[in-house]
């Protein structure tokens, strides 16, 4: 399936999904990015669906700006996923004491580590990128710099929502570890803090969405965001590294007779800003629930909790500017899903899962989110599919 154009709009949106099956105000909100004279394109993924500030499955490319509340609160949430050399014929009958010693070592919710945790303990864990990101933290937004201690702690841990850590299996029967998060509070914090400050900013006072305030090119607030902004995408990218390395010791204590042997890590973010070159124009390019797909790029689009996900290869169209959909797409909100469903149906739709069944995530079942077959067919001309994963066990915050 190719893209539609969407009529009436100042620039191009090319959106990958019927636009009669998306709601007025994922639409509604679309339309109001357009008004943007910085805009120079936007392309919806096929799991698009109304977000808070921008509309989540939506690419933004800007020239000389960059809205934050586009990016979002989450900056630089995404995935991470191994292929081991275990295979499905490892894994034990009762899953329960792996999901456990998953849970022991990695904390969920709003949990942190005790005490900060040292990469250099880790198995080949890479040290280098991880003490650079801490001689950076004193130039953050003064507003944060006491979250120092906070953030420590929270560095590889998962949080609650959508987030969560999966052992997969995948076509062929080899065990996958995946994982989802971001930067956590202080990724928050910095977001919160510079979306304050571009509302306040005399440009934006006009707009026809506050959330749509931006920073522009050449200014000090521009400036300051960018470095804030960058610092919290590769301590999201820390944050996810850290935690598939706690995961990877879990597994290798595990399956200690097997000596299990782990592949190159895919890893991508779907809620992050790039520089990139378009028609000859240097852009600033937000994903706001969407992945890169250049050609050949590896890529992580995950289903719900009881439904799997596939792994991907981009290739890379430039008319999606080299993009591709983050996952499923909610089809309803957290308060729909929790009216909608019961602990019940949580555990018809997650059965065969090791997971919580419990109403604490009745919000994240699988019958809230849009099918991730269809969402993979609707965007073929973005990626190729590697290999489906189903998972055997879902952590959750």
């Amino acid at each position: 399936m190719g893209y539609t154009e969407l009529p009436g709009a100042r620039v191009p949106v090319r959106i990958w999904a019927d636009p009669s099956s998306v709601d007025e105000g994922a639409l509604r909100q679309l339309h109001n990015v357009t008004t943007l004279p910085w805009v120079r394109g936007l392309a919806v993924m096929p799991d698009v669906h109304y977000g808070k500030g921008a509309t989540v499955g939506s690419v933004i490319a800007m020239e000389g700006a960059v809205c934050p509340a586009a990016v979002g609160v989450d900056i630089g949430c995404g995935m991470t996923a191994v292929r081991t050399s275990l295979t499905a014929d490892h894994l034990p009958g009762d899953l329960s004491r792996l999901r456990s010693r998953i849970e022991q070592a990695v904390p969920v919710g709003r949990g942190a580590h005790a005490e900060p945790v040292g990469p250099g303990r880790l198995h080949g864990f890479p040290t280098a990128r991880f003490e650079e990101l801490w001689r950076r933290f004193e130039a953050l937004a003064p507003q944060v710099r006491a979250r120092a201690d906070r953030a420590g702690k929270q560095l590889g841990t998962l949080g609650g929502g959508n987030h969560f850590i999966e052992v997969c299996t995948d076509t062929e029967g080899a065990v996958w570890l995946m994982l989802h998060s971001g930067s956590r509070n202080i990724g928050k914090e910095l977001a919160e803090h510079h979306i304050g400050e571009a509302r306040r900013l005399p440009h934006n006072r006009n707009l026809v969405d506050g959330d749509l305030a931006v920073f522009v090119r050449g200014t000090p607030q521009m400036a300051a965001y960018r470095h804030d902004l960058f610092w919290a995408q590769e301590y999201a990218r820390c944050n996810r590294e850290l935690m598939m390395a706690l995961l990877q010791d879990v597994i290798r204590r595990e399956f200690r007779k097997a000596r299990p042997v782990f592949g190159e890590v895919i890893s991508c973010h779907h809620n992050y800003v790039a520089e990139e070159r378009y028609d000859g124009m240097e852009l600033l390019v937000t994903r706001k629930g969407a992945i890169r797909a250049g050609a050949g790029e590896y890529g992580i689009i995950p289903g719900s909790m009881g439904t799997g996900s596939y792994i991907v290869r981009g290739l890379g169209n430039p008319a999606s500017f080299q993009s591709a959909s983050h996952g499923a797409g909610r089809r309803m909100s957290r308060a729909a899903a929790k009216r909608r469903f019961t602990v019940r149906d949580l555990a018809d739709q997650t059965r065969g899962v090791e997971c919580r069944k419990d109403s604490g995530v009745v919000d994240e079942i699988p019958g809230a989110y849009k099918p991730i077959e269809q969402v993979i067919n609707q965007q073929r001309d973005l990626v190729e599919v590697v290999t489906k994963l189903k998972q055997v066990i879902c952590v959750k915050g």
